[in-house]
């Protein structure tokens, strides 16, 4: 069951001046089909959460969603670790930014796919070993993809090195499950660094997914 968790916690993980950058807060609604049998959509749904609050300063992020099992990840740029929190455990499980186990084997890009909140966004496809992966993103929401050149990850790098946009809609499909992840609005704010540090006093291991 861990090893679901973190398979859709990859999912919820594409060149412009920093200063153009997107900083603030973007709200996604999701959705899951299971194809895991004994796992249904609700239960897998309850575990991940149908609600994820996503914040991005320069090259930190966190997501925090309504999940029974995934609490919170974040992602700090100083030492090229996404850190998961569990709702089951104290200690807080890192990944190495640097390592991928999955690869991008192609890649497509569709101009004036559709529009999200009133933003005309374009579609990339990623075919990857695990299954497709598809970002719809508009130019107007950018990020400095140079900060994340390291985060190999979830295939972060992959979507930024192309898009180098904030996703506002992504269909991840795997063997496992699909989420169809969709934002429904997009908060441009200030934020203090302090909120991308590690809590204090934290306990922290290697994530052995």
């Amino acid at each position: 069951m861990k090893q679901i968790l973190f398979t859709v916690a990859l999912a919820l993980i594409c060149l412009v001046a920093p200063a153009q950058s997107f900083e603030g807060k973007v709200v996604y609604y999701n959705t899951y089909k299971s194809k895991i049998p004994g796992l249904s959509d609700a239960q897998l749904s309850s575990m991940m959460g149908n609600l994820q609050n996503w914040y991005i300063k320069g090259g930190d992020y966190k997501s925090e969603t309504n999940g029974e099992q995934m609490v919170w990840q974040l992602y700090r740029n100083s030492d090229n670790k996404i850190y998961s929190k569990l709702s089951s455990s104290a200690t807080l499980l890192w990944n190495d930014g640097a390592l991928n186990p999955d690869s991008v084997m192609s890649t497509t890009l569709r101009k004036n796919a559709t529009e999200i909140l009133g933003y005309k966004c374009d579609e990339l496809t990623l075919v990857c070993r695990s299954g497709v992966q598809k970002y719809y993103f508009s130019t107007k929401l950018p990020v400095n993809q140079e900060l994340f050149k390291v985060h190999q990850f979830g295939n972060w790098y992959a979507y930024l090195s192309k898009a180098g946009a904030v996703p506002l809609m992504m269909v991840i499909e795997t063997p496992q499950f699909t989420m169809e992840s969709v934002a429904s609005s997009v908060q441009p704010m200030k934020l203090d660094k302090a909120f991308f540090a590690l809590p204090t006093d934290a306990q922290t291991m290697k994530s052995p997914y």
